[in-house]
């Protein structure tokens, strides 16, 4: 790279100077591990948020089939009516 100074300002340019040509398969290969990168943590993500959904959906169903106990004395007997 060249640097060039244009009247004694603080301003700097920065050319770039292309002296050898660009190696492909080093850019393929980061640009395929890039790639796998980034599937990897889509695949992640979406796998959290199915565990949450999953996880929503039984904690709706547990609420749902929740059965009502009836309510007991402290002689352990039922609460249905007893006369005494």
């Amino acid at each position: 790279m060249s640097r060039t100074f244009h009247n004694n300002d603080d301003h700097i340019r920065v050319r770039g100077v292309r002296k050898d040509p660009p190696d492909l398969r080093r850019l393929a290969r980061a640009l395929i591990a890039l790639a796998e990168a980034q599937a990897e943590t889509e695949a992640e993500a979406e796998a959290r948020a199915g565990i949450q959904a999953k996880a929503e959906i039984r904690a709706k169903r547990s609420r749902a089939n929740r059965t009502i106990k009836p309510v007991k004395d402290q002689d352990n007997t039922s609460n249905q009516g007893d006369a005494a």
